[in-house]
């Protein structure tokens, strides 16, 4: 997902030859053969929070379809059943692709009710490439080192600072990795899933997954799908838009949620200053993006950074007090400080991140095909910036390593499925990182699933961030397999409300909070600090 563009008059830029998406029924995938996986020498890991948590590892073969050839590790959580009877492992996912999920584990053992989290083994997981598991891509160390040039690029110069910044990660992900990113992608993980599942000894596996863990297991239910006990999909990708054209839809649905914070900012002029009308807000916001661009504030937040520190809040509103502190003390007072602080805290990229995104472009740029024509790119996003500005350009240049990709791309796997037991999936209305029609078309595509909806919610990952009436359809499906009875031609089977605005912050509380714990909501930020979508 990424941000701006313009029309410029120079000359085309191409880049060997154009190359259309391929459709998101193209390609059905088949498991492959693997070598048998031996089981998990499992280890005690505990914290102070998660005391019972275990860690362990696997080993797979590189190449799914040459057992015997080179192998790689994926690293393991476990946080293990306590009831007399186990349902067997449920494997979590955050999302990324790119993502971590060695905390999610303890994190969703902790937030589901204690006598449902006691039924599983809840394992969280790296997968290839990422973390703890080995090898761990880093492509370009410092790719995101503040300051960036200007994700708009207004000028041919801008441009070319774009490209030359795009072209050199690609180049580098080839020199270091030339050998394993044939086999970074989402079917290999999902091949990798089946290997934890056998090494586990279990007959069968449930799966929770967010964002693009949604796609993920959908994947893996296709090629898996008598391995499928339960499933769970929460915020879900669209699989018709794999990936160039779900990363346009996002921008739209992004600067639709971030004028959603800004009209949250007028309607809280009391707290703020910045007026009661969104328009005028907005134009303060712009004007600020503005300034950054020409200084950046710190040394450290330039135009780019500030889109890096406000999309956070375009996929959790618990966020908005912390940045519309930051925003209103920069736009009245000039005030830097906080607005700093806040990129440090939401924005700011570190070796992990660095980590998370290389594999996030090896699997998107191997997934499926990418224009490889400049000029299509340099197109499409000026026509997105010109009517959703907040982040086309900036989204464009994230995934625009996919144009120069050393790797040739597979085609998206057809995830319609009529062989599973029933599937549980949740959507928000409002979501930017997966919208909408994403869940509502996998819906569709999986026979027998049933839709929960909340209705009016903006926020992505949104179960187990304390909506009771989300969270007890959940805990209900997990404890016996019930799911809302199917209501005929209606899109969704039930209904949530949504969770409320945060309340602005106030005196001591406005001062001292860290984003982390804003409105109170600590267990819903944790999560959204896991679940975060890139494609």
């Amino acid at each position: 997902m990424r941000r701006r563009a313009a029309v410029l008059c120079g000359a085309a830029l191409v880049v060997a030859g154009s190359v259309t998406a391929a459709p998101a029924d193209a390609r059905t995938a088949r498991p492959a053969a693997t070598a048998p996986a031996a089981g998990v020498a499992w280890k005690k890991c505990g914290t102070t929070d998660r005391p019972t948590l275990q860690c362990g590892t696997v080993r797979v073969p590189l190449d799914p379809r040459d057992p015997s050839g080179r192998q790689i590790s994926l690293a393991l959580t476990r946080v293990p059943h306590t009831a007399r009877t186990s349902q067997g492992p449920l494997l979590v996912n955050p999302g990324g692709p790119g993502g971590s999920g060695l905390s999610l584990a303890g994190f969703v053992a902790s937030a589901l009710p204690e006598a449902v989290a006691a039924q599983y083994d809840v394992i969280g997981f790296d997968p290839r490439g990422v973390g703890e598991s080995g090898p761990a891509l880093d492509c370009a160390p410092g790719h995101f080192k503040a300051v960036r040039p200007d994700s708009v690029p207004a000028t041919p110069a801008l441009e070319q600072a774009g490209l030359a910044r795009v072209r050199s990660f690609a180049d580098a992900c080839a020199r270091k990795y030339a050998s394993v990113l044939p086999h970074i992608d989402t079917v290999d993980a999902a091949r990798d899933m089946d290997a934890v599942r056998e090494a586990l000894g279990a007959p069968r596996l449930s799966y929770f997954g967010y964002s693009y863990g949604t796609y993920l297991g959908a994947v893996y239910a296709k090629l898996y799908p008598h391995r499928v006990r339960r499933l769970v999909l929460d915020s879900i990708v669209d699989p018709a838009g794999i990936w160039y054209e779900d990363n346009l839809r996002q921008d739209v649905a992004f600067d639709a949620r971030h004028r959603a914070f800004l009209a949250w900012v007028a309607r809280n002029d009391a707290a703020y200053g910045l007026g009661t009308d969104p328009a005028a807000v907005e134009a303060k916001w712009y004007a600020m993006r503005a300034a950054l661009a020409r200084e950046p504030a710190g040394g450290k937040v330039g135009a780019s950074e500030l889109e890096d520190t406000f999309m956070p809040g375009g996929y959790y509103n618990g966020y908005w007090p912390l940045l519309a502190q930051a925003f209103a003390a920069y736009a009245k007072d000039g005030k830097s400080d906080a607005l700093v602080a806040a990129y440090d805290d939401l924005g700011a990229v570190d070796a992990s991140g660095d980590n998370g995104y290389s594999v996030y472009t090896a699997v998107q740029c191997r997934d499926a095909a990418w224009p490889r024509d400049w000029r299509q790119w340099r197109a499409d996003t000026w026509a997105v910036h010109d009517k959703a500005p907040f982040m086309a350009w900036n989204n464009a240049w994230y995934n625009a390593p996919c144009a120069f990709w050393p790797v040739p791309a597979e085609r998206p796997v057809d995830i319609a499925n009529d062989a599973l037991p029933p599937v549980l999936l949740f959507q928000a209305t409002d979501d930017a990182a997966t919208p909408y029609e994403g869940g509502v078309r996998v819906h569709r595509m999986l026979a027998g699933s049933r839709l929960v909806v909340e209705e009016g919610g903006g926020n992505h990952g949104i179960t187990l961030s304390g909506n009771a009436c989300l969270d007890g359809q959940l805990a209900a499906y997990l404890r016996d397999g019930t799911v809302p009875r199917a209501r005929g031609g209606a899109v969704a089977d039930a209904v949530c409300p949504r969770t409320p605005d945060p309340k602005p912050l106030s005196g001591k509380a406005a001062a001292a909070v860290p984003a982390h714990g804003t409105g109170g909501a600590r267990g819903a930020a944790a999560l959204h600090d896991l679940v975060r979508f890139r494609g």
